[in-house]
């Protein structure tokens, strides 16, 4: 039985749904990263790190190659980055439009 693409989207979309992912794949957008760097860059435990890079490795999202005993990990297709771009842009957009109502809204109560 296959499952509908709306389906497929939610749980893609669910794997994304944490904020350390959110950070592996941003940094991961400038190319490949080892494991050390990783841990350098976002503030958690090693533990947890490893837990979040294993989901993102077994959705196919991440790729992992292993440089003697060093892990290095890598965005499996450009398309990922590119989300990752058109997330920030929406994420602005949204925003922007929340400024705004804010702005009128103080204005509003001054007036």
């Amino acid at each position: 039985m296959t499952v509908p693409l709306y389906q497929a989207k939610a749980e893609f979309f669910r794997t994304l749904g944490h904020p350390v992912r959110i950070r592996v794949l941003e940094l991961l957008q400038d190319g490949p990263l080892p494991v050390r760097d990783l841990l350098a860059a976002i503030d958690v435990e090693a533990s947890s790190l490893s837990q979040q890079l294993a989901v993102l490795r077994r959705t196919g999202i991440v790729t992992a190659t292993r440089e003697g005993p060093t892990v290095v990990y890598a965005l499996s297709t450009a398309d990922v980055a590119d989300l990752m771009v058109a997330a920030r842009r929406i994420l602005a957009e949204l925003l922007a439009g929340q400024g705004a109502l804010l702005a009128e809204l103080r204005a509003e109560a001054r007036g």
